[in-house]
């Protein structure tokens, strides 16, 4: 703006010279000079008066450099304020919060390597901006915050082995944004929220992560193939004692009461006579080996043969 206003103003002194006379009295020579002098005049006010004001738009302060006394203390917030042309020149600061995203690669305690990504959000001290200008100047955060975000990250994640980075994270971020805070406050740096955007271990790590996982699934599954074998093997048993006490009492039976047979082998006839009844086929077997021959020698042959078994001795 103020370069079109001296072009402006070069281009109306050149108009006024054009129109001044090249001959003629003396007297329209005076009153040109004194009309071109006029100009320049109003000119020079002019470009004063417009250097002399600016504005600072909203989130932003100003802090202003004397000549003659170096960094002015005085801060100057929004709106329109003044200064002295060609003595005095603003510099505006954005004290507004901004996002900074920083990574860097690490090892933890148990000597893993750890690249972690860490968010910053951040502003300047609004009212140590002059000592931030004298000491760090506009670009403070690029000056400041890596090399603070390396060293507190590399020491924070130290403490820590590589699962605790996992399990443990909202406190790993908690320690990062206490001692990022405290070490920013030297530097008039305000930090407003400090998270851990990504954390990613090396390959390696991953892979030994997966079989161990891997791992403790078929210990698992071992160890419930160990209970249902064990589990089998309680059956087993009790169904072999169970059969076995089944097969004493049925001898004791048959050892006191003969007719205990008898009845059996009476509901074993019926059986097998309503099987061989339902079925389609016509079937020509001898009914002592189909324990169908009720009446006669049946009951003898069969009573001998009990006799000769394991019941009856």
């Amino acid at each position: 703006m103020a370069q079109q206003f001296r072009d402006a103003f070069q281009k109306m002194s050149k108009n006024v010279g054009s129109r001044v006379p090249s001959g003629g009295g003396g007297g329209g020579g005076k009153a040109a000079g004194s009309a071109l002098g006029a100009a320049i005049a109003a000119g020079v006010l002019g470009l004063g008066a417009y250097n002399s004001v600016y504005t600072v738009q909203g989130g932003h302060r100003a802090v202003v450099f004397n000549r003659f006394v170096g960094m002015k203390q005085k801060i100057y917030g929004e709106g329109l304020n003044f200064n002295i042309p060609w003595f005095e020149w603003p510099t505006i600061y954005d004290i507004r919060t901004r996002p900074v995203n920083l990574q860097t690669l690490t090892g933890s305690k148990d000597l893993q390597m750890v690249t972690i990504a860490i968010r910053i959000l951040h502003k300047p001290d609004p009212n140590q901006l002059v000592w931030i200008y004298q000491h760090l100047g506009l670009n403070y955060d690029e000056r400041i915050l890596p090399s603070l975000m390396n060293e507190v990250a590399k020491a924070v994640v130290a403490r820590y082995n590589a699962n605790e980075l996992l399990t443990k994270r909202a406190l790993v971020s908690a320690d990062i944004s206490r001692e990022l805070q405290e070490r920013a406050k030297g530097f008039n740096v305000v930090l407003e929220d400090v998270a851990i955007t990504h954390l990613a271990f090396s390959p390696e790590y991953a892979r030994a992560v997966e079989a161990k996982q891997v791992a403790q699934q078929d210990a698992e599954r071992a160890k419930y193939i160990v209970i249902g074998a064990i589990q089998e093997k309680r059956t087993i048993i009790t169904k072999a004692k169970g059969e076995a006490e089944s097969a004493a009492l049925i001898g004791n039976a048959v050892k006191k009461n003969p007719g205990f047979m008898k009845l059996r082998r009476i509901d074993a006839a019926r059986e097998i006579a309503d099987i061989v009844a339902s079925s389609g086929n016509k079937i020509y077997l001898n009914a002592d080996s189909l324990l169908l021959n009720l009446m006669g020698d049946g009951d003898a042959k069969f009573e001998k043969g009990v006799s000769n078994s394991r019941w009856g001795k």
